[in-house]
């Protein structure tokens, strides 16, 4: 058995319904984390993940790479999303149970990183329950502690671009690599995983429905998909 939480990085974007529509009809309820500045330009399509069952999370207002801003930079970066993030859910009719934080690029900020930290747990931000991540580098990292989210597994579907050279099939080929250098293995029986996928027009416009393609792979693997909970 393996299980795995899904988790969409960027929205909003225009493929944002689809996604969401196709989620809906598998019974995948996602963690999605939004880019501010992109729930500003797809504000519609942001609140329709909201009104049909997704969580948002903050991922930042202009996606920053948090080593390369200052910590006042960093926080205002987190603190304008929040802004976005209420007036969305607030539009939306939606209440905000959970403020979940991912850094853009998984960066935690370098050596503001302990204070980034601190601000996440006073200002009430939520912590995925990732009790039963079984993998030796998620504790050597802290990851088991950090209150940001995290992934297991990385499709880099962002990585098809034109010119990139990097296609589906790297991607496939990704998903049933036994010793992957980051993460762990996806297919490894007992697995339990946090899934990172990402809203892209652009992979969709080189690789119409990819969500969809790596998704219907996962169920077929045996994948049970498991919906989003706190600590």
């Amino acid at each position: 058995m393996i299980k795995a939480l899904l988790t969409i990085d960027d929205i909003a974007s225009k493929n944002t319904p689809a996604i969401v529509d196709y989620l809906n009809e598998k019974g995948i309820k996602a963690l999605m984390f939004a880019w501010g500045r992109n729930v500003e330009y797809y504000h519609e399509q942001a609140e329709y993940a909201l009104k049909n069952g997704m969580i948002v999370g903050n991922h930042s207002y202009s996606h920053p790479h948090f080593s390369e801003i200052t910590l006042e930079e960093g926080l205002k970066e987190i603190e304008k999303c929040e802004e976005v993030l209420d007036e969305l859910y607030k539009s939306a009719g939606v209440s905000r149970v959970y403020r979940p934080f991912r850094f853009p690029y998984g960066d935690k900020g370098g050596g503001n990183k302990d204070a980034f930290q601190s601000y996440l747990i006073e200002n009430g931000f939520n912590k995925v329950d990732d009790r039963a991540i079984p993998y030796p580098f998620w504790k050597e990292k802290g990851l088991d502690k950090d209150i940001d989210t995290s992934w297991t597994f990385d499709f880099e579907e962002f990585c098809i671009r034109p010119g990139s050279g990097f296609t589906k099939e790297n991607v496939m080929d990704k998903m049933n690599d036994p010793k992957p250098p980051y993460g762990a293995p996806l297919f490894e029986d007992g697995g339990v995983h946090i899934l990172l996928l990402h809203a892209h027009d652009e992979t969709e416009e080189m690789v119409p429905g990819y969500y969809r393609m790596f998704i219907d792979y996962l169920l077929e693997k045996g994948v049970e998909f498991v919906d989003p909970t706190f600590l």
